[in-house]
């Protein structure tokens, strides 16, 4: 049961990872499909810690 919890909470964190690495590339002036699908096909760790190391300064309009 604990360990079905665990999945089910690690399973949310990645989902709301690629929604917010898809929210900030837009909000950056990015393309962002593209940085979700970066952050969803990498693994998952990996491709999120890409996108905050190299992601552009924010673009204010």
């Amino acid at each position: 049961m604990a360990v079905s919890l665990v999945g089910l909470l690690i399973f949310c964190l990645y989902l709301y990872s690629v929604f917010w690495a898809y929210s900030d590339a837009v909000a950056r002036g990015k393309p962002g499909c593209l940085v979700a699908l970066l952050v969803f096909f990498l693994t998952w760790p990996l491709g999120l810690i890409l996108w905050i190391i190299f992601r552009p300064e924010r673009t204010y309009s």
